[in-house]
């Protein structure tokens, strides 16, 4: 299963993104000229879409107090995420995978109750208030939903952590200062393909010092990263958030410890690129806390271009139906279950509170003891769970392990992600045009 940071959908995002979509289509309606500034495939992305984007984003930056990158820098960062925003569509369309109108309406009650809305109803009568078109809200949201998902299927639950890589880690990071703090951080990431010729990383490499000349000329990290970062959060600021220092690659780790709050780093190289990173802040660890953790098992049927969501779900159907008649739940997973939790009889052991996907712990966490779930859609595909203990536990040497793991697992699915996103460019027909 994936961590719950890969499968989190940034919702709240969205109805500021609405606001200032709405905002940004009102200039344009005078101005009926349009051309094509890229060609994707058999997709095209015109003047009039990058502006409305850029408007988005424009605004998105003033509202966070952002200083504003070049226009051009600016320009060329949002239509590169628009190239690999299209590509990632085609891709789930090409390969089946779609969001139904029943988890889109899930996602859209959370948004409500993240806006202190009482119903949908009510959610869709403050978005319609607002002047926005709600049915392009709606699908603006299921192509978020869809992105991670696809993100889940094709990068995260492929990405294993071996108990030698977790031993690994944690034997270097008892060797670190700073183990007891946590650091808040802000980074720029300028990635590098793998493939990449030595000119080429040349080039990479003077985009990192250019950033980095910026940063030491007094420009705002955030304009920066909003420039020059190819991270999924530059447009945040690059903001990392808060990180315990005994979680971070060493290589990061040992930069930190000679920055000071509000200074940045050297250029750091990895596999996958230059780094930057800003140390924001830092601050004590708290006390490890007495978790409750649920033991579960569930059974998985894939999703994939071979088998859509309908038969996947189908086929799902008829196993419950089975195990509602008698049929023992273990022996189901054995002889049907996709995860490799099947050989146990999908058994998943002690799970922890973000272990999981939120499509998953959610249900879970609403069952009780013995209690067999309905059917379950994941990123992953559909599952059927049943919780067989919970327990209150002090999680101290598990807690680091899987801390651990899920660090390995954050790194390595954001290079994995870029690594595939670029492998997905490179067999796409990309034509710029102006």
């Amino acid at each position: 299963m994936s961590s719950k940071r890969a499968g989190q959908v940034f919702l709240w995002m969205f109805f500021a993104w609405a606001a200032c979509a709405h905002a940004a289509e009102a200039p344009r309606q005078a101005q009926p000229i349009d051309w094509i500034m890229a060609v994707v495939n058999d997709d095209v992305i015109t003047r009039h879409e990058l502006d409305v984007r850029l408007a988005v984003v424009v605004n998105q930056l003033k509202k966070q107090g952002t200083p504003l990158p070049e226009a051009a820098v600016l320009e060329k960062q949002i239509l590169e995420r628009m190239i690999g925003d299209m590509l990632q569509l085609q891709f789930a369309k090409e390969t089946g995978l779609r969001v139904d109108d029943a988890m889109l309406d899930k996602a859209l009650g959370r948004i409500a109750q993240q806006n202190k809305l009482p119903s949908l109803a009510a959610f869709r009568a403050k978005v319609e208030q607002e002047g926005v078109d709600f049915n392009k809200f709606r699908e603006e949201i299921r192509t978020e939903i869809l992105t991670t998902r696809l993100r889940e299927r094709e990068v995260d639950s492929k990405l294993v952590v071996s108990e030698n890589e977790i031993e690994n880690y944690l034997a270097n990071q008892s060797k670190q200062a700073g183990k007891g703090e946590e650091l808040k951080l802000a980074h720029i990431m300028v990635v590098v393909p793998e493939q990449a010729s030595a000119e080429k990383i040349g080039t990479y490499k003077q985009r990192a010092e250019e950033a980095l000349a910026k940063l030491r000329g007094g420009a705002p990290f955030a304009q920066v990263a909003a420039g020059y970062s190819d991270a999924a959060d530059a447009l945040q600021g690059g903001n990392l958030g808060w990180r315990p220092a005994d979680r971070l690659p060493s290589m990061f780790a040992e930069a930190l410890q000679k920055l000071q709050p509000g200074e940045v780093s050297e250029i750091l190289r990895s596999p996958n690129g230059f780094h930057i990173l800003k140390l924001v802040e830092r601050r004590s660890k708290d006390a490890p806390v007495v978790i409750t953790q649920t033991h579960a098992r569930h059974i998985l049927i894939k999703t994939s271009e071979l088998v859509p969501e309908n038969e996947a779900k189908s086929r799902l159907a008829e196993i419950k139906q089975r195990i509602d008649k008698g049929a023992d739940f273990a022996e189901q997973a054995k002889l049907y279950s996709e995860d490799g939790s099947a050989t146990q009889g999908g058994d998943l052991g002690w799970l922890s509170p973000g272990e999981t996907v939120p499509e998953f712990e959610g249900p879970m966490d609403a069952l009780k003891v013995g209690q067999i779930s309905g059917l379950v859609q994941s990123g992953f595909g559909w599952h059927l769970i049943q919780v067989l203990e919970r327990r209150n536990t002090d999680v101290s040497v598990e807690q680091k392990k899987q801390q651990a793991r899920n660090s390995i697992r954050a790194f390595r699915s954001d290079e994995a992600f870029q690594d595939w996103l670029r492998q997905l460019r490179d067999r796409a027909f990309v034509e710029y045009r102006k």
